[in-house]
């Protein structure tokens, strides 16, 4: 794996030096855009919209749009707003780890201690495990600020990065229904449901099926084959009340 960060992580007075690897990848496939005359590959430009003439990328600007004009801003104005290039994951807290919503989540990363961090690394894991808690910091990374938790996942930690509040947007617009309207028996029956299909969770039986299937397609495809792939046949509906549904609902899954 590529090492995408090196710093430390402040733990009180303790210094903690660690890399940061990616923990995730995407498991859709990487498909590019062609014309379809002669397969050759789409490459975008960049066009001014009045003129439609190509920009060189040096005569690129940026601007940020206050009252119907654009306020333009220089190199000088993005330092200013930059925070300490330090390369430092200061712990300032630690809270529940479920206490942090999960729409707060944006992407995780390995650390991986320095040699001559190996053994604070392993305190500060073997810390975490035992607490239960999380690590609440603020790091740099590719020149701007970060939130994340830090929290072990078996034998490492792993920083997650986490949206600040003022990235989550409200949904007072939405037009949701009153709870109350849901009555004591339909409430118990989608209790019981939840009941009935409730489990461990295990992420790896749970697969990428879409890619999966999609990738049996193109190997076909290359082959002058077709593939088979089942499809889910859509669900039919037997009552339009909300009780019945849910009555249905239990007895396909006793069935099962």
């Amino acid at each position: 794996m590529r090492t995408l960060w090196r710093g430390s992580i402040g733990f009180g007075l303790v210094n903690i030096p660690v890399k940061l690897y990616s923990a995730v990848q995407s498991s859709h496939l990487d498909l590019d855009m062609l014309d379809s005359k002669d397969h050759s590959r789409i490459k975008f430009k960049r066009v001014n919209e009045n003129t439609n003439k190509e920009v060189p990328y040096d005569k690129i600007v940026k601007g940020y749009l206050v009252g119907g004009q654009y306020v333009i801003l220089d190199e000088h104005d993005f330092e200013d707003a930059s925070p300490e290039k330090t390369k430092m994951i200061e712990l300032e807290n630690f809270v529940d780890l479920d206490a942090i919503n999960p729409i707060y989540y944006e992407i995780s990363y390995y650390a991986e201690p320095e040699k001559q961090g190996k053994k604070a690394y392993a305190l500060l894991l073997k810390a975490l495990i035992k607490s239960g808690k999380a690590g609440v910091a603020r790091f740099v990374f590719r020149n701007t600020e970060n939130l994340c938790v830090i929290h072990p996942l078996g034998e490492v930690l792993v920083v997650t990065k986490i949206r600040f509040q003022e990235e989550v947007r409200g949904y007072e617009e939405l037009e949701v229904p009153d709870i109350s309207a849901v009555s004591k028996k339909e409430l118990d029956m989608g209790l019981a449901l939840i009941k009935q299909f409730t489990a461990e969770f295990d992420i790896e039986s749970f697969k990428d099926e879409y890619s999966k299937d999609l990738l049996k397609i193109i190997k076909a495809k290359a082959k002058g084959k077709r593939a088979t792939v089942k499809k889910l046949k859509p669900r039919e509906d037997t009552s339009d009340d909300l009780y019945t549904q849910l009555m249905q609902s239990l007895d396909k899954r006793k069935g099962a």
